[in-house]
């Protein structure tokens, strides 16, 4: 390409050249600048860079100046400040529904939101090796076509698999169809939200499903679907395994304020039992994974009423402790 048609990107080169190469600790200087648009067949004198600092501050870009030996012009703020890239980071990692693969292009992503010496100090502290990452390497194809369904009001129609012991998919027969009408992250997993007429309401998890596909049915929405609140549902399903939605009472020491808090929200209403326990009463679905979570706290939380849940939970103990 010939000088004079690389002249009008002048500009854009010259703010990314600032925007990738320097921050408060790395300036550049007025000749750096001149030597990287030569390199880009631009023509640069030092007027007219000065110029051009101005345009791109007047565009939204702060580029400062710092004098001293090692002063420089250096761009003072960026989109996103390093402690909120190293967390979208740590997402990445922790997030099992994102290939090793996909984790590793998402997280150089990020990682050039920060410039060049940022991103150093982000790849540095990224370590990929032991975490447990699905192998699915169409996850974002899923999600995006469930995007897709609830925006145009649309059933889909996908397969469905279980792992085996012999570590390979297992579907489950026939094709399944479902209303969408959410997604759900939870417990470092892609969650879908959904109505079919065989379950009612369910959910099922998107790096295990596959072959997702419109049908142009409009979605079915019940009394129970249309009052849906995404947040009480997550609170309800303990590790996402639905049971029977009931109101229990359930009683705890005090020094589990805060694990109740965490499962819960603030939104609850502890009431004082005695100088050592409180009792609350919530919806929750009543699954083995909540009578689980109670049991994990050995005698240090019950369940109060009703009394088929106590039973329940009493049965659940009885048939580990033969196990």
């Amino acid at each position: 390409m010939a000088k004079s048609e690389n002249q009008k990107l002048k500009l854009l080169y010259l703010r990314d050249f600032l925007r990738q190469n320097t921050d408060e600790a790395h300036t550049a200087s007025v000749q750096r600048m001149i030597d990287y648009l030569a390199s880009k067949d631009v023509r640069a004198e030092r007027k007219s860079i000065y110029d051009d600092i101005r345009a791109i501050n007047e565009y939204g870009v702060e580029v400062l100046y710092r004098r001293g030996s090692d002063g420089g012009y250096y761009v003072a703020q960026r989109d996103f400040e390093l402690p909120e890239l190293k967390l979208l980071v740590d997402a990445v990692l922790s997030s099992r529904f994102l290939s090793p693969k996909r984790s590793a292009e998402l997280i150089k992503k990020i990682a050039a939101l920060s410039g060049e010496h940022g991103s150093e100090l982000l790849r540095r502290d990224v370590v990929l090796a032991g975490r447990l990452k699905t192998t699915a390497e169409d996850g974002f194809a899923n999600v995006d076509a469930i995007h897709e369904a609830i925006q145009k009001n649309s059933r889909i129609a996908f397969r469905y698999f279980d792992w085996g012991t012999d570590l390979k998919k297992k579907y489950r027969e026939g094709e399944y169809e479902a209303s969408p009408y959410f997604l759900l992250w939870d417990d470092e997993n892609y969650y879908l939200i959904a109505h079919t007429e065989k379950h009612g309401l369910t959910h099922y998890r998107v790096d295990k499903m596959e072959s997702i596909r419109l049908t142009g049915e409009k979605r079915i929405f019940t009394e129970e679907t249309k009052k849906l609140d995404p947040a009480a549902y997550a609170r309800e399903s303990f590790g996402m395994y639905r049971g029977e939605r009931k109101r229990i009472k359930l009683r705890f020491e005090n020094a589990l304020a805060g694990v109740v808090v965490d499962r819960f929200g603030r939104d609850i209403l502890p009431i004082p039992d005695g100088k050592e326990h409180f009792t609350l009463t919530v919806d929750v679905s009543v699954s083995p994974n909540f009578l689980g979570w109670i049991a994990g706290f050995g005698g240090r939380a019950s369940i109060v009423f009703p009394q088929s849940v106590v039973d329940e939970y009493r049965a659940l103990c009885r048939a580990a402790l033969e196990a």
